[in-house]
């Protein structure tokens, strides 16, 4: 069976942020040839599928700089350093939507984008939700949304929910409730 590793010969730093690092490797590909890789690290990411008794999902309508759009998605931020991601999801939970739970269950994880990007994000299922305020960042806007599973594939239809995760999430909810 052939490998398909790529070995790292060099490595230069281009940018180190807040949220990404961005560097340039050169390797040695598995046919001995080279080639040069730019990588993005990111620290992870938290995303909280929460449905409440209605069995409406808990979504946040934000603009998306990169996008140059607004886009709904459920509750998800960056891992902070050190924390635990289960913990990571229940503050992110909060802080965006006010929302606490009872219980986490994790659901999966996955990477965004592995051809450039280190990102992983891990997804939970919350329990129990009892509604509270948010807090979000300083430089955080959010509006808070409780959609039905038909309208959120409305949405999906419509491009306003346009993420990966939250079309994950959407889709695992169908099918849970085949079960």
């Amino acid at each position: 069976m052939m490998e398909f590793e790529e070995k790292t010969i060099h490595k230069e730093s281009i940018y180190e942020g807040n949220i990404v690092n961005v560097s340039v490797h050169d390797v040695t590909l598995p046919n001995g040839k080279t080639s040069k890789r730019e990588i993005i690290n990111h620290p992870g990411a938290v995303a909280v599928i929460a449905v409440t008794e209605e069995y409406k999902l808990v979504m946040v309508r934000q603009y998306r700089k990169a996008l140059e759009k607004e886009i709904i998605e459920i509750p998800a931020g960056k891992l902070e350093k050190e924390e635990p991601p289960i913990q990571s999801a229940a503050r992110e939970l909060e802080e965006e939507t006010g929302y606490k739970t009872e219980s986490l269950t994790k659901v999966t994880s996955f990477y965004t984008s592995p051809g450039f990007a280190d990102e992983i994000i891990h997804l939970y299922e919350a329990g129990k939700l009892k509604e509270g305020e948010t807090y979000t960042d300083d430089d955080e806007f959010v509006e808070v949304m409780e959609v039905s599973l038909e309208e959120a594939e409305d949405l999906i239809e419509e491009e306003r929910i346009h993420d990966a995760k939250t079309m994950f999430a959407v889709q695992y909810l169908k099918l849970k409730r085949l079960d």
